[in-house]
């Protein structure tokens, strides 16, 4: 309880939050993957269901071709680095040696999912403080590429 009282707090003194846009496919899988987690182990785990729970959740087909899905590669800005990376979102099942990859559980991961090219999110840091992630482009998207089943 105390965490999330946290959570509500450090989000209050963040800028709003971009609408984000979730596919109906990627929705029931994290919903299947929060069920299985201990948020003790993941202290992200409330921030990523907050961000699910307000999501745009349309059909796969539906989703627009700049948005940050599951087993999307995303080029993203760290703002306060003006560090760019290029990773490809995935599910922690599947961020094996990591390489290229980052999962939706860690809090830069959760940052992205949902958000369009040139969407900028202020995100909570483990440990306190916040980071803020601009997406600059969405190089490949699943459903834009019509693969509805990864």
């Amino acid at each position: 309880m105390e965490s999330n009282r946290i959570s509500l707090l450090t989000r209050s003194k963040m800028k709003p939050r971009p609408p984000i846009t979730i596919s109906s496919l990627d929705a029931v899988r994290l919903e299947r993957l929060f069920s299985s987690l201990d948020s003790d182990q993941f202290p992200s785990l409330d921030d990523l269901q907050a961000e699910v729970d307000r999501a745009n959740i349309v059909e796969p087909k539906e989703i627009p071709p700049d948005v940050v899905t599951m087993n999307s590669t995303v080029t993203f800005r760290i703002e306060s680095s003006e560090k760019e990376f290029s990773l490809t979102l995935v599910y922690p099942r599947d961020a094996g040696d990591s390489t290229g990859k980052i999962s939706v559980l860690a809090p830069v991961g959760s940052a992205l999912l949902g958000l369009r090219e040139d969407d900028e999110i202020s995100w909570p840091k483990p440990g306190g403080g916040s980071l803020i992630v601009r997406i600059l482009k969405v190089t490949y998207q699943p459903e834009r590429s019509g693969e509805f089943q990864l």
